[in-house]
């Protein structure tokens, strides 16, 4: 029998894949530690990168349900590459949040885009998330 988690933003039963560990890790940290409410996150949601359907992992929508941070999860052995951030940055041109983060649930990288331009800015620590807009 595979091993499941109830994913509390999906409310349902999820397989707890290598890659699922990280996600349910973030989410606990998201919503625990940096005090995001549930209702502002999404998980694994489509969206059309070009005309391809793709799916990305966390959405973090700040109080106005504008996206604030888009979140890509790899496996805790999958090490944290430029093509990861890559992908992160194609799902986002859809999307449009300032925020990126990667991570495998050991190492995370953290980008704010700049509003003007395209320039992505390493952050040492997680972003505050907004309290009121």
């Amino acid at each position: 029998m595979n091993e499941e988690v109830f994913d509390i933003i999906r409310k349902k039963y999820v397989a707890l894949t290598p890659e699922e560990k990280v996600r349910q890790h973030i989410l606990s940290v998201l919503i625990k530690d940096k005090s995001i409410p549930q209702t502002l996150i999404a998980v694994e949601a489509q969206i059309k990168v070009g005309k391809l359907t793709k799916r990305y992992d966390i959405l973090v929508y700040d109080r106005n349900l504008v996206p604030w941070m888009i979140i890509e999860c790899k496996r805790e052995d999958i090490k944290l590459t430029p093509d990861i951030l890559n992908q992160t940055i194609r799902y986002n041109k859809t999307i449009n949040a300032p925020y990126l983060l990667i991570t495998n649930g050991v190492e995370f990288y953290c980008f704010k885009k700049e509003e003007n331009t395209s320039t992505l800015i390493k952050q040492e620590d997680f972003p505050v998330f907004p309290t009121k807009e």
